[in-house]
């Protein structure tokens, strides 16, 4: 049960400050005192040699992935300002609160990375007993692909299930949306929530399998004197890009938590609704998963 935030631009490099401002940034960062067991960022980069050098290992590629992640609370973390400095041209963030009390170890904390592709999920897949499907044995999923995520989390299955409808040849989009539709025939009330990266491709979907917000998160929310921020927990906002010149430049999508004017032209992403970007061009469009 996380926070998101994702952005992909035209092609340039944007550092989360650009793109929030510091002082959006900031406020993104303080959600961590409530969602606090630890955060992640994947971040897309141009490496410094040319695509295809050979220095000894891997040949150099043409868009390399900055990972980082750690148990540690952002708002506590001294890395977690020079990463939001650092430019991208497209970027997950992810803010933990750990689902249906998944152990705190850096395994489970997000974004998941493999295959090329940089993963985050907020939400908590259980069934109407609370019981979370990393108990269920019997789910149906490619146990080496799963082991491939290096999660050990119902988010990790998740992911896993996505890496194998991209297998089966699906586009990534619809791998996500196949992987939904999979999951909600045993999870349906779950929420789905997540973003997806490849060196190509920015994906954010809002699939929320309630609109009441879970007692569970009121009460956590409740304990920090925040309770008026749960009501729109399952909520997604995204807000187009623009460059100097007022052009399309990308798009930028987050959860709920932190000030997402609409008089700055942040508007809310439907439930099963996705939106598909490219990270070189900036242009997006958005479908719906039904």
């Amino acid at each position: 049960m996380c926070r998101l935030l994702g952005y992909a631009t035209a092609g340039f490099n944007l550092s989360l400050n650009a793109i929030l401002g510091s002082e959006g940034a900031d406020a993104y960062r303080e959600m961590s005192e409530i969602h606090n067991d630890g955060w992640g960022c994947a971040m897309l980069y141009e490496p410094i040699e040319r695509p295809g050098t050979l220095d000894g290992g891997a040949p150099a590629p043409e868009t390399g992935t900055k990972l980082y992640k750690t148990t540690v609370a952002a708002r506590l973390d001294p890395v977690f300002p020079e990463l939001a400095s650092e430019p991208a041209r497209g970027g997950l963030w992810h803010l933990r609160l750990a689902s249906s009390n998944l152990p705190l170890i850096l395994e489970n904390q997000q974004p998941f990375f493999a295959n090329g592709l940089s993963f985050i999920h907020n939400g908590d897949i259980s069934d109407s007993h609370g019981r979370n499907i990393v108990t269920n044995k019997q789910y149906p999923v490619n146990h080496s692909v799963f082991l491939s995520t290096g999660g050990r989390s119902d988010s990790a299955i998740f992911f896993a299930v996505i890496l194998e409808y991209i297998g089966f040849g699906y586009e990534l989009d619809e791998a996500v949306a196949q992987a939904v539709r999979e999951l909600r025939q045993a999870y349906p009330r779950s929420s789905y929530n997540c973003m997806i990266q490849s060196q190509d491709q920015f994906i954010a979907l809002n699939a929320a399998g309630r609109e009441r917000t879970s007692s569970r998160i009121v009460e956590i929310y409740d304990q920090y004197g925040q309770g008026e921020k749960a009501h729109d927990y399952r909520v997604m906002r995204y807000r187009a890009l623009t460059d100097e010149e007022g052009a399309p430049a990308g798009i930028v999508v987050a959860s709920s938590g932190f000030d997402q004017p609409e008089a700055d032209g942040w508007k809310e992403l439907g439930n099963d609704q996705m939106i598909v970007a490219s990270n070189r061009t900036g242009e997006w469009s958005m479908r719906s998963i039904d």
